[in-house]
């Protein structure tokens, strides 16, 4: 009598475990696609703001000046962002 009590007791822990697992489980996998989604689009920004960083300026005023390094700073705050969260995304078995 107290095996099937005990059985039934943890059986149900058991279920009740698998579900959160499974739930956060799905959590962590939308929450890293979304990241893997956003740093597509970083990357593409990125490229663009590279882009138009090589570009001559014509304009000598000091505030096009200082909105053109606030514009690199950024980028580069950009980039240490993207790759700070994708170091830690394995690429397959090799990197585990």
């Amino acid at each position: 009598m107290i095996l099937e009590v005990s059985l039934g007791i943890l059986g149900l822990c058991f279920i009740v475990s698998s579900y959160y697992c499974f739930k956060f489980a799905m959590t962590i996998l939308k929450v890293q696609e979304a990241v893997e989604t956003s740093l597509d689009v970083i990357e593409e920004k990125h490229q663009n703001i590279s882009e138009i960083l090589t570009r001559p300026l014509f304009f000598e005023n000091a505030e096009v000046r200082q909105v053109l390094k606030d514009i690199e700073s950024t980028r580069s705050a950009i980039h240490e962002i993207a790759y700070s969260l994708s170091k830690n995304f394995s690429a397959g078995p090799e990197n585990e």
